[in-house]
């Protein structure tokens, strides 16, 4: 078991202790999510704290999205239940980078392209694979893409 899925698994246990109940089920979803991509695929395996990251990342996305599903249909109660879940989440996940880190990142990869001789549409792929390293799990990858396809004037 990895550092980061044994702290989540102490965490649960108190929280379960102090019974809060948002903190146990947030983090129950948590590892029910890590457990699952563990035994998905031919073999079972045990993930590394990166995977346990992008997992959590993923769990994270969840909770946005669906928070933002609920305030557009007037459900205010389950919307913040799904904020006070993305909370919890969020205690585990990387801090994420300001726009600002995202876009000198993007201007060095687009510079290093264009002094490989790559621009327009075929450099997209190029700058891509430089920013993505970078930015795993620390920012939303289609604000990326979008802050790329600027960069290079594609759109």
């Amino acid at each position: 078991m990895t550092a980061l899925k044994a702290q989540l698994q102490a965490n649960l246990t108190t929280a379960m202790k102090a019974r809060d109940q948002l903190t146990a089920s947030a983090l129950r979803m948590a590892l029910t999510a890590i457990t699952n991509e563990e035994v998905s695929g031919k073999q079972a395996r045990v993930l590394s704290d990166e995977e346990v990251l992008s997992v959590l990342g993923k769990e994270a996305k969840k909770r946005r999205e669906a928070a933002e599903a609920y305030d557009a249909a007037d459900r205010a109660e389950l919307a913040a239940r799904e904020r006070d879940e993305l909370g919890v989440l969020e205690a585990y996940l990387p801090e994420e980078l300001s726009p600002q880190e995202v876009q000198s990142i993007i201007d060095a990869a687009v510079a290093q392209a264009a002094g490989q001789g790559l621009s327009g549409g075929a450099a997209m792929g190029a700058v891509m694979k430089l920013v993505q390293p970078q930015v795993k799990g620390r920012a939303d990858g289609a604000a990326v893409a979008a802050g790329v396809k600027a960069a290079l004037g594609l759109g």
